[in-house]
């Protein structure tokens, strides 16, 4: 079954020196469960189709359906679909002034109207899920880059998601500290959590997407399985940019 299904998608811009079209056309369907990865150069228009899911940008033309739900029709409760997808960004987007287990438990008390205690034990879980169950009671400051986004990771977790997107998640940390991230990520691949993201960690693509998916120029040019991209391209841009990057 189809979780996220993607329409004829286009994203236009207007800018000082006319219109620029950062998505074209884009057709893509990710089914439940699947490990969907989108690779491609900078400015290919990648994260602009991310949050065009999560509807942080709104589509110029096309359509997104979450569950069937389609996301760009008037009326839809926006809400509500960014409960049912989290994501989860280049920057850690932590409240500084909360401790780890306070922004965990914001938003499902907030939102969910979970009680504190319910709330609290989710967090809990999550962060031992995580690799951090010391750090509950600690400020954001006091941690490491990996860390912070294990915690951003566990926090939207904690809305029970039915999909989880990630927009280069590990392309603001250390070399060192990207393991602790994509194990994590590893870990929800495994566990059957249906997710479409953005990486330019090719490891992570072979070992566990579904699929994976090259764009450039606002386009979708080609996908496939790993073994077929990383191993016998078709696109000629395809081919170019992995002789590049491997």
């Amino acid at each position: 079954m189809a979780k996220i299904e993607i329409k004829d998608l286009s994203k236009d811009y207007t800018t000082p020196n006319g219109v620029l079209h950062a998505v074209k056309h884009a057709n893509l369907t990710v089914n439940d469960g699947e490990v969907v990865v989108i690779i491609g150069p900078s400015g290919s228009g990648k994260s602009t189709l991310l949050r065009c899911v999560n509807a942080l940008e709104t589509a110029t033309a096309g359509h997104i359906l979450i569950d069937g739900i389609d996301v760009t029709a008037p009326g839809t409760d926006i809400r509500q679909i960014r409960e049912e997808v989290g994501m989860v960004f280049q920057s850690f987007n932590l409240f500084p002034h909360l401790t780890v287990l306070e922004n965990i438990t914001l938003a499902p008390m907030k939102v969910k109207k979970m009680d504190k205690a319910e709330a609290e034990e989710l967090a809990r879980q999550l962060l031992k899920r995580v690799g951090l169950s010391d750090k509950a009671d600690v400020h954001p400051t006091q941690l490491s880059g990996g860390q912070q986004q294990r915690v951003a990771i566990a926090r939207s977790l904690a809305m029970k998601p039915k999909a989880m997107l990630f927009d280069e998640p590990t392309s603001a940390l250390d070399p060192e500290m990207i393991k602790e991230v994509l194990d994590v990520m590893t870990d929800l691949a495994r566990e059957g959590m249906t997710m479409l993201l953005v990486t330019h960690e090719m490891g992570f693509a072979k070992a566990a997407a579904d699929k994976v998916i090259f764009m450039d120029n606002g386009e979708i040019l080609e996908e496939g399985t790993p073994e077929k991209m990383f191993t016998s391209p078709e696109n000629p841009r395809t081919i170019d940019f992995l002789n590049h990057i491997l």
